[in-house]
């Protein structure tokens, strides 16, 4: 049985106007907006959302404001302690999680450049620089 859960989270104006927005579409008395954080993305978190017309198993169900955000167990150790928002610009638009910690997954360093005939040779380049094609 899911039990309505206190958290030590916040959302922004922006991620409950973002999520006010989309509950619109709900059907349903039980139904809720199911978000799902896990670590990986540049921000250091990917996250993922569904409306759904009731609770998993084993969720956590956050009430606020009178709204119905429904976290797996994983996703709520994550944003205990968080501050949840939602941005949208020209280069990003979706959820921002900040935590007081570092985040656990940040993008890794670019990878070094290979020539494409490397790639077709099997042989990495000494330089470790793409050629452009030209040989010598």
């Amino acid at each position: 049985m899911t039990q309505p859960t206190e958290m030590r989270a916040q959302l922004t104006p922006e991620a409950k106007a973002f999520i006010r927005r989309m509950c619109r579409f709900a059907v349903g008395p039980q139904a809720g907006f199911q978000l799902k954080v896990s670590p990986g993305g540049c921000s250091g978190f990917a996250t993922a959302f569904d409306l759904v017309p009731k609770p998993e198993a084993g969720d956590f169900v956050w009430e606020c404001e009178g709204l119905r955000i429904f976290l797996g167990p994983d996703s709520r150790k994550i944003l205990e302690g968080a501050t949840v928002d939602f941005s949208e610009t020209l280069s990003h638009t979706g959820f921002v999680i900040t935590t007081k910690g570092p985040a656990p997954g940040a993008c890794v360093p670019l990878s070094k450049l290979v020539s494409i005939e490397s790639l077709v040779s099997g042989k990495p380049s000494q330089s470790g620089r793409a050629s452009h094609g030209t040989s010598r």
